[in-house]
């Protein structure tokens, strides 16, 4: 009878480099997955949706007076917010609309958000009747 004992002589080196070469084929593979696979991705975008892109008004009345309020969003943010039709009877009438209008919308652009705005100390409840039609406007963009 015929032994036919074998004996392979490996190297560390040879089977530490080995592993090391599949780990970073398997990560190679995960991360080509989790970036390319549909499903996931579209989720978290379609979460992020609060509005209809759009331009939206909303009619603002002072002294038989109608001001819009033009609200501008995309799908998820105020992009502007200003009046459509401020001519200069109404500037002279309420001098200060405009300036509480521009502070208001600027907060609003940036915060992205209707709550904690600071109103300016000279127009509080100018700057009120401007915060809820800006919200009712809104309210048109979210349906």
């Amino acid at each position: 009878m015929q032994s036919k004992t074998r004996i392979i002589v490996l190297h560390m080196k040879e089977i530490i480099y080995t592993v090391i070469f599949l780990l970073l084929g398997i990560l190679l593979i995960v991360l080509l997955a989790s970036m390319f696979l549909p499903g996931k991705n579209d989720k978290s975008s379609s979460a992020k949706k609060i509005y209809t892109p759009g331009v939206y008004t909303s009619a603002l009345t002072l002294n038989n007076t109608t001001l819009e309020v033009e609200v501008t969003v995309d799908e998820s943010h105020i992009n502007s917010i200003r009046f459509a039709n401020l001519d200069e009877t109404v500037t002279t009438m309420f001098p200060l609309l405009q300036p509480a209008m521009e502070s208001i919308a600027d907060q609003i652009i940036d915060t992205q958000s209707l709550e904690g705005l600071s109103y300016p100390e000279d127009t509080p409840y100018t700057s009120q009747v401007l915060v809820e039609t800006i919200q009712k406007t809104l309210e048109k963009a979210t349906r």
